[in-house]
């Protein structure tokens, strides 16, 4: 049987069902997710102006994509074949190892955006707490 959109809106409700199947079914799926949010909320609290808001989206978007690009290919791989290949694992892992670097990358954005503006506005509150 073969899947395809028969008009725009289906097209929308195909994508829909991908993030409700991410999200149901993918525990890191739910943890970059919850990373996004809790990046922009930290962002907005901050008072980043918006090309720093933009660019904590974009890397953030960047690693929730990754993530399921990662799960797309796991679940092709798995479907066409479930014997143990070294071809199918290199797959897997090339997919994983790309979520990984967009991880590790959208954490230093973070870090060079967020932090010094946290450190300014918090630092002294940390540092009141521990003489």
């Amino acid at each position: 049987m073969r899947f395809r959109a028969d008009g725009f809106l289906s097209s929308f409700r195909f994508a829909g069902a991908g993030l409700a199947f991410m999200w149901r079914t993918q525990r890191n799926f739910r943890v970059h997710v919850v990373a996004t949010a809790v990046a922009v909320s930290a962002g907005l609290a901050l008072a980043c102006p918006a090309i720093e808001m933009a660019i904590i989206l974009l890397v953030c978007t960047g690693v929730v994509a990754c993530e399921m690009l990662n799960t797309a290919i796991e679940n092709a791989v798995d479907l066409a074949t479930r014997d143990r290949h070294p071809l199918a694992k290199a797959a897997k892992d090339v997919a994983a190892g790309a979520v990984l670097a967009s991880a590790l990358t959208a954490a230093v954005v973070g870090a060079v955006i967020l932090g010094p503006r946290a450190w300014t506005q918090w630092g002294p509150v940390v540092l009141s707490v521990f003489p």
